[in-house]
């Protein structure tokens, strides 16, 4: 009981506790995000929210960059800090500028997934991924 009580901790349970958020996160970003964005390429891209007036087609594909492949480095833990701002950024559009002005339950959970991304992004990775493993 001691010990749940603690506000220690040791660096095993640091880097458990990174695997898992970035695991987790990415995946749920990668399956229940990227895939089905990919599955229905030819529908979404063509009114696509277009923020930065690139094209809705363009757009659309910079989304899929950051859910479905960045979100696969994340769970990696390869290039983490690069993939997890890309991730940042799209995420901050959607909540930001997309949903902005709409009620809390149009949000929340792109709001979650910033958070713990950006969380990953501040920390890196941990030792149990590919770049702790390199060494960086």
């Amino acid at each position: 009981m001691k010990k749940l009580l603690s506000t220690g901790y040791s660096d095993n349970a640091f880097n458990f506790a990174l695997l898992v958020q970035r695991v987790v996160t990415g995946l749920m970003l990668l399956i229940g995000h990227g895939l089905p964005k990919i599955s229905g390429f030819s529908t979404l891209s063509v009114n696509f929210y277009d923020p930065f007036h690139i094209g809705h087609r363009n757009s659309f594909i910079l989304v899929i960059l950051a859910e479905l492949f960045c979100s696969m480095f994340l769970v990696l833990g390869l290039f983490t800090r690069f993939a997890a701002f890309i991730i940042v950024i799209n995420l901050s559009v959607a909540v930001f500028l997309y949903e902005h002005g709409q009620p809390l339950k149009n949000f929340e959970l792109g709001a979650i997934y910033l958070t713990s991304v950006f969380t990953i992004m501040i920390l890196g990775p941990g030792r149990i991924s590919v770049d702790g493993m390199m060494g960086k």
